[in-house]
């Protein structure tokens, strides 16, 4: 798959010149409402002989439209890793175009013109409720008149799973209540978040379960605090754990927000290594108390809930 990063105005020369069928969308989670709408686009393009592109952009148009703070923004999937949902998707060409103010300020003719057109697309493929500006002059409804005969528009349906629409919004709130399950099957695989393991207080080895600490990227959405069961990628090794989210209030207070994992039947220093953590089920929220001996017996009681998911599940 090409990856092409763009800042407007782009220079000619930056786009293939191949045709293609272009699918438009900011797919944060590349969930199965995404999917629908880049498999759409993978049989048009198949059909007419064509190339498969995708256009997205390096951060919500909200940052923009809202004066949202980037910092503060938090995303199903980073950049990093919609590349690789996309790829494995089989997209040729992703165009990641840089949402800035001077593109955001593009009317829609010159929005379709530069960006549709100007990518040599001969189909368009997006869903319903796609805008390429303010809603009532940039509808999907009104893309075959800006068009102008010159491509192709093909909308896609609402998508659902039972009486729920398939969306971003819906998958933040199911990982806002601890609803992994719910989030997962939106999604069409486990939430996935990577980082590097960092040293931490090391307190987890004196209570005899020593603790991985992530630490990520700062755009990555976290799911509520608490305890899960995880999956966790070592050297392209999976390892089943038990995960927290929290403040480690125990201890004291004023904590920073940390994510530790116990990996299970492992026994390796891996300070420095790049892993991933898949978060599979919500066990408990994070408890203080009243001693060690309290703690520990909780801390057991976790590792055989989580072994007892994962037995169920068909891991162990």
């Amino acid at each position: 798959m090409e990856v092409i990063k763009i800042h407007h105005p782009y220079k000619q020369s930056q786009i293939p010149t191949d045709e293609v069928v272009l699918v438009l969308g900011f797919f944060d989670g590349v969930h199965l409402g995404h999917q629908k709408v880049i498999n759409t686009g993978k049989e048009e393009a198949i059909r007419r002989g064509k190339k498969l592109a995708v256009m997205t952009f390096n951060h919500h148009p909200s940052v923009v439209f809202k004066k949202v703070d980037h910092k503060k923004m938090k995303y199903i999937t980073t950049t990093d890793q919609k590349i690789k949902r996309m790829e494995a998707l089989d997209v040729d060409i992703l165009y990641v175009i840089e949402f800035t103010s001077a593109f955001a300020s593009l009317e829609p003719q010159d929005f379709v013109d530069q960006y549709i057109v100007g990518l040599h697309a001969v189909a368009a493929v997006a869903g319903f409720d796609y805008t390429y500006g303010k809603a009532d002059i940039a509808s999907m409804d009104l893309l075959p008149d800006y068009s102008k005969n010159r491509f192709d528009v093909i909308e896609v349906p609402k998508q659902q799973f039972g009486d729920e629409k398939i969306s971003s919004t819906n998958i933040r709130k199911m990982m806002a209540e601890g609803n992994m399950e719910g989030a997962n099957a939106f999604l069409d695989y486990p939430y996935e978040l990577s980082g590097m393991v960092v040293h931490g207080d090391k307190r987890g080895r004196t209570l005899g379960f020593p603790t991985a600490n992530i630490k990520i990227a700062q755009q990555s959405l976290l799911p509520v605090g608490g305890v899960y069961a995880v999956k966790i990628c070592v050297a392209g090794q999976w390892y089943m754990g038990m995960a927290q989210i929290g403040f480690n209030i125990t201890f004291e207070s004023n904590r920073p927000m940390t994510i530790e994992v116990n990996i299970l039947d492992f026994d390796e220093d891996i300070y420095g290594e790049q892993v991933s953590v898949q978060w599979c089920h919500y066990l408990r929220k994070e408890m203080k108390f009243d001693g060690i001996d309290s703690l520990v017996a909780q801390l057991k009681k976790d590792e055989e809930d989580t072994r007892e998911y994962f037995t169920y599940k068909g891991v162990l």
